[in-house]
């Protein structure tokens, strides 16, 4: 398959490979090539029942959404079970090509254009990009350093809202959600989430669960990451016009920020605190393989779907997950 990579002199990271929408279509002509994709990723080694996790399993079964049939159990499955593509039915085919538009676009993908590209209903495509969100979602260890960390906060202004919605202190981060976020500086990779404020213990707690003991630590002159024990600590004086000064800065972290922010206003416009923590895990996710080839990303992407689920019900009925969850 065609790829544009090193020989072409188009936008991007020079050294990965992209693939076009074009190619994309070509690699997925039909729901079953889609099927067999995910099953590869998914069962490498041959497929794997998900009901006794028995590899004892009867393939192409003459079933019409149940091509697997484990000989232990006796229990039929797809693909799909065991999986946030569990009891959908949206055909592979359309999974595949989503997998791409979030795994590419770097700003994300409204659930309203994603509706007009596979021909869904908003609803549907919006359920779906918070299933494809949970792909993201994966264990990372601590972060060797130099870790940047700062915080930003997510919200509408307070003159701009409905008067029933007003606080009476109505400025500067009133009524917004407080997010921290890490970059590790070595290898590119960050981790952010919702905090309930933006005390010692809030972000300094984030700092040890984030950063390896004695790594290097670079923040702000907020007076919350003072007496920062146990990590090298230093700061730039950001109200004081500083912000580089040698090799400490905030400029990695803070780039992020800008990105998701891009996303926030140009594509989302808004993002609910409920669901905030898996807009952040796209961000996240999406930043932190942007070195690899477009095929390579959504491989993992499709791979991380695996082992969760995530119903509609089970997506409405949920509460506000606290910060601190």
């Amino acid at each position: 398959m065609a790829q544009y990579g090193k020989t072409d002199k188009g936008p991007g990271k020079w050294f990965r490979k992209g693939i076009s929408l074009f190619e994309v279509m070509d690699m997925f002509p039909d729901n079953h090539t889609a099927e067999l994709w995910f099953a590869e990723i998914r069962w490498p080694n041959g497929p794997t029942c998900p009901h006794c996790l028995s590899d004892n399993v009867q393939s192409n079964c003459s079933h019409p959404s149940m091509p697997y049939r484990c000989r232990s159990c006796r229990k039929r499955f797809s693909v799909r079970v065991g999986s946030v593509m569990q009891d959908t039915k949206i055909g592979y085919r359309k999974w595949a090509v989503a997998i791409y538009l979030l795994s590419t676009c770097i700003k994300g993908i409204s659930s309203m254009k994603l509706s007009r590209e596979l021909r869904i209903t908003q609803k549907s495509a919006w359920h779906l990009l918070h299933r494809l969100r949970a792909g993201f979602r994966r264990p990372q260890g601590l972060f060797a350093g130099p870790a940047e960390v700062d915080e930003v906060f997510i919200g509408g202004k307070e003159r701009n809202k409905h008067p029933s919605k007003k606080l009476n202190a109505g400025r500067g981060t009133v009524g917004k959600q407080p997010v921290v976020g890490a970059r590790d500086r070595g290898t590119g990779k960050v981790q952010a989430r919702p905090v309930p404020n933006t005390g010692k213990g809030q972000l300094q707690g984030f700092v040890i669960a984030t950063v390896a003991p004695g790594a290097a630590v670079h923040t702000d002159s907020s007076s919350s990451y003072k007496s920062l024990d146990g990590f090298q600590h230093a700061a730039v004086n950001h109200s004081a016009g500083e912000y580089v000064r040698g090799a400490v800065n905030t400029n990695g972290i803070e780039s992020f920020w800008a990105m998701f922010k891009r996303g926030l206003y140009g594509t989302y416009h808004h993002m609910s605190v409920k669901h905030l923590r898996r807009y952040l895990a796209e961000f996240c996710g999406r930043s932190n393989v942007r070195n690899l080839d477009t095929a390579d990303q959504m491989r993992r992407l499709a791979a991380g779907l695996n082992g969760q689920i995530l119903t509609w019900k089970m997506l409405k009925a949920s509460k506000r997950v606290p910060a601190t969850a």
